[in-house]
């Protein structure tokens, strides 16, 4: 699985960290950061619930 982001949508508002801590961060700069474009399987149901949680569907999941 990749997670990509759009960034020209992405508006850096953290919903997705708080979902994936261990895949999103967005730092003190405001910005938003993949901490890990291939995150293991076990991951996938909260990278969905992120990508389905994003105001802004900026989130995508490729196989």
């Amino acid at each position: 699985m990749k997670v990509i982001v759009d960034f020209d949508r992405c508006e850096s508002n953290a919903v997705c960290m708080g979902v994936a801590p261990e895949v999103f961060e967005v730092r003190d700069d405001d910005y938003l950061y993949i901490l890990d474009e291939n995150p293991a399987e076990s991951l996938r149901p909260k990278v969905e619930e992120a990508a389905r949680s994003c105001p802004k569907a900026a989130i995508t999941i490729e196989d």
